[in-house]
C-alpha cells in the first residue's frame, strides 16, 4: 500500500530531505570528526553517540526519500461546501455536547495531540466529503460508533506550519 500524500506533503518533506544533508549531515560528521580526535575509541562515549546521531540523521533521510518514491498522491482539493484534506472542521458530539476542531490531513502528519486527524482514521473518514449541518456516525469498530454534528467547515490554505511527525 503506497502512503497517500498531498503535494504540500511532498514539498515539505524534500525541504526537510534537504535541510538535513545540507545542515544536519555536515554538524553529525562535524560531532564525529570532533570526538574520534578524542583517542581510544573503546571508551569514548561521545564518539559512539555521535556516531548514532549521523546514524539517525541518515536514516531519517532514506526513510522521507522513500516515503516520496513510493507515494501516491492526492488532492487536497474539494468542493467549496464540503470537508476535504486540509480542511478545519468545528464539530459538536452528539453524546455530551462537546465541541472540538480538528484540522484532517494525511497520514503522514496525523497528530490527535494537537488537532491533527488522519483521513484514514474513523473520524476522517466519516468526515470527508460532508456539509456543515450534516449528522455523521463515525464508525470506531464493528461494535462502537458514534454521532457527530458539523457545525463549520474551515477551508485552509496550508501555509505548512504544521510539522510532519518523525518517527
Amino acid at each position: 500500500m503506497h502512503n497517500q500524500l498531498t503535494r504540500q506533503d511532498i514539498r515539505r518533506m524534500e525541504e526537510e530531505i534537504e535541510y538535513r544533508k545540507l545542515v544536519v549531515r555536515k554538524e553529525a560528521l562535524e560531532a564525529v570528526k570532533e570526538a574520534r580526535a578524542q583517542g581510544d575509541l573503546s571508551e569514548n562515549f561521545e564518539y559512539y553517540a555521535a556516531k548514532r546521531e549521523k546514524n539517525k540523521n541518515e536514516g531519517r533521510i532514506r526513510f522521507l526519500e522513500r516515503m516520496i518514491k513510493t507515494a501516491e498522491i492526492i488532492s487536497d482539493e474539494s468542493k467549496e461546501d464540503e470537508i476535504g484534506v486540509n480542511n478545519t472542521v468545528k464539530v459538536r458530539f452528539e453524546e455530551d455536547g462537546s465541541a472540538e476542531t480538528y484540522k484532517i490531513v494525511t497520514t503522514m502528519r496525523g497528530n490527535s495531540l494537537e488537532g491533527l486527524v488522519s483521513m484514514e482514521s474513523p473520524i476522517g473518514k466519516a468526515l470527508l466529503g460532508h456539509k456543515e449541518g450534516d449528522r455523521v456516525c463515525v464508525q470506531v469498530n464493528e461494535s462502537y460508533h458514534y454521532y457527530i454534528i458539523v457545525e463549520e467547515i474551515i477551508k485552509t490554505v496550508d501555509d505548512g506550519s504544521d510539522k510532519i511527525r518523525s518517527f
